[in-house]
């Protein structure tokens, strides 16, 4: 029988029970959020005269919750009209209601007693058949399942999220020893195609796989920093993006999980795995037991090992905590020849090369962390799973590495890296000596554009199962049709060429340009469809402004002129291609990026897709097409009799207020993305082939370009009235500067078609022109240069 999920129950509405209910309302589910019913009144209800029987009272801890996670930020749901797909309740009067429920997810307080008696109500109500899963962090599976019925230990299993669970990609899956293997392999597939997740099945071990190696990597530094004498923030500077981490570092993690959280998982993991090699190194260090006995667990008490204050002159100063007198002191700035040298060098995997050999303490540091890392992660093969590559894909997923740890020792060189491990006495296990006895060098290898891994057990390579739903840019080196220094084009196969930018940020200037139009080339005259993507952390950060500043500078209208006219000309060929275009976005994808996708045949955009026009932050308007797409789309929308001004309204504030979508379903609400032609995917690992489909579906339904366009309906004069009168009380009301009113009165005069003197259609060669003058004129002003320098210089908007 086939299973479909369309109503999920989320029992227990804390930190992540909330925050699992709105992803699963993000794709689309009726979800039922359960709590218990307070034991009193709170202040509030007792002053309105309320009693433990009212429902405002007997669902105040559910609602608080919920409520608690919407104004979080980062938000847990995509869009506020997702929230109507949330119905709450409580344990007590509710619980029936999981009767017609597809699946059912506990997400109590981590005690066994409670979990169990929470499970021994779900069965009075729970249908046969119906998925029943625990998100705990830490107790046996099997533990949870005594007592309970024959069908329902056979639905039953781990499903742990991350926390934020929109955000962390990974989905460790947990078998017991009665759980029906085909719910195993359902929740597999269900967690990479609806969740978007990285779907990982773990073995029930203590803290499964991402949390075992997560948390002794950070409790092996926890006392490394006794050792070697450092500070809060010197270490942070060494373990963040630098190595390929998130920003959050290790300490700044540490504060933002909750220090009571880790001191539990690293306590769990110490009690219940007695023959564990590195046991000691899940021994809390006294000053980290000193802070969580103050009740200094970090950003849910608002100190940990950083604490934002106030100074006298009222601005905000982030302290770090002096782990030996346990005072909070100005943070210090560290520099080390090694991270600088890093930092140089733009590949991940050869800056690793770069941290493992310093010569100075940095890479001391980094030989030390790597190497415990390496030896503990090598004793974990079998004990946690068989396979090392789950071992990355959980890292990766759950903690923010850009390179799992596997792939970290592949990129130092696995016998280099043996042999610093001996000298500090941090062998690896058996399996590491006999893999490179027989000539295997690495624990990964690419070949026919699909990856292997080293299977321990059978002492060779297999290839990594789920590739053939996935197309990963970084095994197709040997697919380069053409290349220069800012992008490559890929051949995808089936007549499916991808253009990849590798420029900084993967901004979009004469290289790219360069890349798209030779793309567009070969896919009109040798290939049938092109695509725009790339496995940069971002899709785009836009245009290059560099260039435009500098031309500004030297006083070049015209050559400004002429940028911007090719990266029209590009934006308009993507549009009118004789073959079809799709543009796959992903995280930041703003102006320059944003414009670029607007005028693809479609998108195929990531959930996580961070989409605006910010032009107006560096003094201009979009310029490459945005604008002019603002008044065709303006155009589209409006039927014969619409009061056209709030439209126009709305998309005027849209630009001038440079709104970014929080997630690609809000880029739909600010019109950035067109409903019923651009697409929103969820899991980015399936973005790129789906993409690739969507263009061999349009090849099969025959492909037809569109023409350009020449009855586009401006409000000319009738629009602009209420642009200027708009732009004067703003200025008036000290709302905007000087400066921005010009820019507001600029951007609608091109939204709404010029000084015409009424409605009029006009040619999308009018509209761009008109646009691109504008944009040059506004570049020339000296206000909106002082703009980009801000930008280029500090990376903030400057309000002039």
């Amino acid at each position: 029988m086939k299973r479909h999920i369309k109503k999920v129950a989320v029992l227990g509405s804390g930190v992540m029970g909330s925050r699992i209910a709105c992803h699963f309302a993000n794709i689309g589910l009726k979800v039922i959020l359960l709590d218990i019913v307070p034991r009193e009144l709170n202040a509030k209800e007792e002053a309105k005269g309320l009693t433990l029987e009212d429902k405002v009272v007997r669902n105040r801890i559910v609602n608080d919750a919920l409520q608690f996670a919407l104004k979080s930020n980062p938000s847990p749901i995509y869009s506020k009209s997702f929230i109507d797909r949330i119905q709450t309740g409580n344990f007590n009067d509710d619980l029936e209601q999981i009767a017609d429920c597809d699946w059912i997810i506990e997400v109590v307080i981590e005690r066994l007693d409670i979990k169990k008696q929470v499970f021994e109500n779900v069965e009075k109500y729970r249908k046969r058949g119906t998925l029943i899963t625990t998100n705990t962090s830490g107790i046996p599976i099997n533990q949870l399942i005594e007592g309970r019925s024959e069908d329902f230990v056979k639905h039953f299993c781990g499903t742990h999220f991350f926390n934020p669970p929109r955000y962390l990609r990974l989905f460790e899956i947990i078998p017991s020893v009665k759980t029906d293997p085909k719910i195993i392999e359902f929740l597999l597939e269900y967690g990479e195609k609806y969740l978007g997740k990285k779907s990982v099945l773990c073995k029930d071990t203590p803290a499964f796989i991402a949390n075992r190696i997560g948390v002794f990597s950070i409790q092996a530094l926890l006392h490394l920093v006794n050792e070697m004498d450092m500070k809060v923030e010197e270490v942070d500077s060494l373990t963040g993006p630098v190595m390929g981490r998130p920003k959050s570092a290790t300490f700044r993690t540490a504060d933002v999980v909750g220090l009571d959280t880790m001191v539990h998982v690293a306590n769990g993991v110490r009690e219940n795995c007695p023959n564990d090699e590195e046991r000691d190194t899940f021994i809390i260090p006294d000053y980290l037991q000193k802070m969580v006995e103050n009740g200094w667990l970090g950003s849910k008490s608002k100190q940990g090992f950083y604490k934002k204050i106030k100074d006298e002159d009222g601005k905000s100063q982030i302290l770090s905590l002096d782990l030996k007198s346990l005072e909070y002191k100005a943070q210090e700035k560290f520099r080390y020849t090694t991270v600088g040298d890093a930092r140089k060098e733009d590949n991940l995997e050869e800056r690793m090369e770069i941290l493992f050999a310093g010569k100075d303490k940095a890479g001391e540091f980094y030989r030390k962390i790597f190497s415990g890392l390496f030896k503990y992660i090598s004793y974990r093969i079998p004990e946690i799973t068989d396979d090392l590559y789950k071992v990355d894909d959980a890292l990766k997923a759950g903690f923010g590495y850009e390179l799992g740890p596997f792939e970290t020792w592949d990129a130092i060189g696995v016998a280099r890296a043996v042999e610093t491990m001996e000298s500090l006495d941090m062998k690896p296990a058996d399996w590491v000596y006999k893999m490179l006895e027989q000539g295997n060098e690495s624990f990964f290898k690419v070949e026919n554009g699909k990856r292997s891994y080293f299977n321990v057990e059978r002492n060779s390579y297999e290839i990594i199962p789920g590739q053939e739903k996935t197309i990963n840019l970084n095994f197709l080196i040997d697919k380069i049709i053409w290349k220069n220094n800012d992008a490559s084009i890929k051949d995808l196969g089936d007549g499916i060429i991808n253009v990849e930018f590798h420029s900084k940020m993967n901004t979009i200037g004469g290289g790219t340009l360069s890349a798209l139009n030779r793309g567009m080339d070969l896919a009109e005259n040798e290939y049938d469809g092109m695509i725009v993507s790339n496995l940069g952390q971002n899709f785009s950060a836009g245009a290059n402004v560099g260039m435009i500043f500098m031309l500004a500078v030297e006083q070049e209208p015209d050559e400004i002129d002429f940028a911007v006219k090719a990266f029209q000309n590009t934006t308009s060929r993507m549009r009118y291609s004789s073959c079809p275009t799709v543009v796959a976005t992903h995280n930041l994808c703003l102006g320059g990026g944003c414009e670029l996708s607007m005028h693809a045949d479609k998108v195929i955009a990531h959930a996580e897709t961070y989409m605006g026009l910010v032009e107006f932050g560096v003094g201009v308007i979009p310029g490459g097409g945005g604008t002019k797409e603002f008044v065709l789309r303006l155009s589209d929308e409006m039927d014969e009799g619409d009061i056209r001004t709030n439209a126009l309204r709305n998309r005027f504030l849209t630009i001038g207020q440079a709104k970014v979508s929080t997630s690609a379903q809000e880029a739909f609400e600010l019109g950035y993305l067109r409903r019923g032609v651009d697409e929103v995917i969820v899991n980015r690992e399936r973005q790129l082939a789906y993409a690739k489909k969507s263009i061999l579906t349009m090849l099969e339904k025959g492909y037809v370009p569109p023409a350009p366009r020449e009855n586009i309906t401006v409000l000319g004069k009738e629009g602009l009235g209420i642009v200027y009168v708009g732009a004067n009380s703003m200025k008036s009301g000290n709302y905007i500067t000087e400066h921005e009113q010009m820019l507001s009165e600029k951007l609608g005069y091109v939204l709404c078609g010029g000084g015409l003197s009424e409605r009029t259609k006009v040619s999308e060669k009018y509209l761009l022109d008109l646009e691109r003058r504008t944009f040059v004129e506004l570049a020339m002003t000296r206000k909106s240069m002082e703009r980009m320098q801000s930008i280029i210089k500090t990376g903030k908007v400057l309000r002039n």
